[in-house]
């Protein structure tokens, strides 16, 4: 059994490398920080090969592939990606560019590659982390709700492909709430509710993922949450989203 996760040198990436490795699966793990790959490489007892890539750039994505793709994997977890906080007037037109590139391109092209094999060998689980701002619009951290919808909604739409194609492959969306990782570090803001433990999220959309769950939520107040805001007027959403966003400094 061999799995690949992207973004693994931290947070949930990092976590899922763990519980995997715990599992019994060989791991393929994919980040730019080479240093933290080889860090964690030494702490797993499972075979590991760490592969030090920059996802953001398209080229990437595909030598990636190119890498792997005779590897026999059975997991593909796309899992890296980040935020930035801030008014759309305002924000860096680039860092945005880089965010989509990350967050939709590269999840965009491994889905589509890496199911292609996928579907000829009639087996397979692919794992897209979206997040519960795939639900949502978010003022003041638009473009990655923005980016989490299009991830979140792609995979619902192949999930129900693959049931008409009669095809055993199984693609999963973990859309946790706040979780505890670098992502304020990176996004320059902070959370304004309670995060969940990364650990707590791995191991819930590793064990979804295998009972073939289409949509992961972790934490009961994250389901209440979303289940609630469906009943909501959109402008009303707006403002709500609007007030939790500007809790957050950076």
């Amino acid at each position: 059994m061999k799995a690949l996760v992207t973004g693994a040198s931290s947070g949930i990436g990092k976590d899922m490398a763990k519980y995997l490795s715990s599992l019994g699966y060989d791991l393929i793990l994919v980040a730019r920080r080479k240093e933290r790959l080889e860090k964690l490489q030494k702490e797993l007892k499972t075979k590991v090969r760490i592969i030090s890539l920059d996802l953001m750039k398209e080229e990437n994505c595909f030598k990636l592939y190119e890498l792997t793709k005779n590897e026999n994997i059975d997991i593909l977890i796309n899992n890296a990606g980040f935020g930035l906080f801030g008014m759309f007037s305002k924000t860096d037109l680039n860092r945005e560019l880089e965010m989509i590139n990350l967050n939709v391109k590269a999840v965009h092209i491994l889905t589509k590659l890496f199911l292609q094999d996928f579907v000829k060998k009639d087996s397979g689980y692919i794992l897209n982390v979206a997040s519960s701002a795939g639900f949502l619009s978010g003022p003041r951290l638009n473009t990655y709700y923005a980016t989490k919808n299009y991830v979140l909604k792609l995979t619902m739409a192949i999930y129900e492909e693959l049931k008409h194609q009669n095809s055993h492959v199984v693609v999963s969306a973990l859309c946790p709430g706040p979780v505890a990782t670098e992502f304020n570090k990176v996004a320059h803001g902070k959370f304004s509710l309670k995060e969940m433990p990364s650990s707590k999220v791995a191991k819930i959309g590793i064990d979804k993922l295998l009972k073939k769950k289409l949509l992961i939520i972790p934490g009961f107040s994250n389901k209440m949450g979303l289940f609630l805001i469906r009943f909501i007027p959109y402008k009303w959403q707006l403002k709500i989203m609007y007030r939790i966003q500007k809790r957050k400094s950076g």
